[in-house]
């Protein structure tokens, strides 16, 4: 039963995430914003990863009371998305995202803590639960692709406000007892002694050009495809593939943790992010190009998350793994996405398309620092 309700919460947070990521530009652009305001909306989305993951994180770790914070944060996201039906102009919608932001991106990082704790000595088998937030993205992107041909971009907001209370209900049914909220362990590592190792620093600029490179392909790669000609559904089944081929890569990680090890999934992956984006910006035009380029998703989310997740694991101690966690999802996906998203905006009106090879830069330089400097075996935290 605790498998159930882990997988519930990653089923409905990200089936959100699949209705934000590909539709909800397309309802920002309907409100008649142009792609420099876009860009800084959606960079508001991920900025507010930079605090707030580990403001949640410093708080769980420091009180022990990790499932409240977590079940706090959605209902406080729900709330807070409520005035969007009210907002027209720019500023009025920039600020309900940035307050439901707030508290939903603070969310996910301490529930991956929860979900590691529940498993325990069978932490490998984390990709088999967090795969249900793969699914719950494909059947959203698929859902509401289709209905949004038949009824319109309008209701885009309703259908987040809905996914935000299921999340919190979802929240409801965790055991609390069973998730470790009133244990605080104690070591004699401090947090600032793990960031100072040159591993993990590496590791966090990593994070963070992988996401600034997932900016333009966040905030405009809808947009790209709707100004090709693609339908709202087509564009849904494109995401859906993507999502597709992460679903897939997750139920083999654990036996491509064993067979290939942390290093050479991040080095292939990071490779494969190069040659994604670098197709992206060259043959948007080509439905089988785009096909494949969906497909590497299995690799430049699926690998690169799932490694990620468990480096986090590899390098931070039980007591500092909440705001580990938190700066795995603020350092990458909150500064970097942020950043990303921003850049792109302001680079799309001049270099449109061709916005996605800057993100093929950032790859190739990640790939660099990871090629040098992450290397899990030789990893020695706690000599001093």
């Amino acid at each position: 039963m605790p498998y159930v309700r882990l997988s519930g919460f990653y089923y409905y947070y990200f089936a959100l995430l699949g209705v934000l990521v590909p539709y909800w530009t397309l309802y920002l652009e309907s409100l008649r914003f142009g792609p420099e305001v876009i860009g800084l909306l959606m960079g508001m989305l991920h900025l507010t990863r930079v605090l707030a993951p580990n403001l949640w994180g410093w708080l769980a770790d420091r009180t022990g009371e990790r499932v409240r914070i977590v079940r706090f944060g959605a209902l406080a996201a729900t709330v807070c998305f409520v005035p969007i039906f009210w907002q027209q102009g720019a500023l009025g919608v920039g600020l309900v995202m940035l307050g439901f932001s707030f508290f939903w991106n603070a969310v996910l990082p301490q529930f991956e803590v929860i979900t590691l704790q529940h498993l325990g000595e069978a932490s490998h088998e984390y990709s088999r639960v967090r795969v249900w937030g793969s699914i719950g993205f494909i059947c959203a992107v698929v859902a509401v692709g289709g209905l949004l041909d038949l009824i319109g971009v309008v209701w885009v907001p309703w259908v987040v406000l809905g996914l935000l209370a299921l999340i919190w209900l979802n929240t409801l049914l965790i055991n609390i007892g069973a998730a470790g909220s009133v244990e605080r362990p104690v070591d004699g590592v401090g947090i600032w002694h793990i960031l100072r190792q040159p591993q993990v620093a590496a590791f966090f600029a990593v994070c963070f050009l992988v996401q600034f490179g997932h900016g333009p392909y966040y905030t405009f790669y809808s947009v790209l495809m709707q100004d090709l000609g693609y339908g709202r559904t087509a564009i849904g089944l494109l995401w859906a593939l993507g999502v597709l081929a992460e679903v897939g890569i997750f139920l083999l990680m654990p036996r491509l943790l064993e067979g290939l090890g942390l290093r050479s999934l991040m080095l292939i992956s990071l490779l494969l992010c190069v040659l994604r984006w670098g197709l992206i910006a060259v043959l948007p035009e080509s439905l089988g190009v785009m096909l494949f380029a969906q497909l590497l998703h299995a690799a430049t989310f699926g690998c690169l998350h799932a490694v990620g997740i468990a480096l986090v694991q590899h390098y931070f101690t039980p007591a500092t793994s909440g705001r580990g966690q938190a700066l795995f999802s603020s350092l990458g996906f909150g500064a970097g996405g942020a950043i990303g998203a921003v850049v792109s905006g302001l680079m799309w009106e001049s270099l449109g398309q061709y916005t996605f090879l800057v993100a093929s830069l950032a790859a190739l330089i990640a790939f660099g620092l990871a090629w040098v400097w992450i290397k899990p075996d030789l990893w020695q935290p706690f000599d001093r």
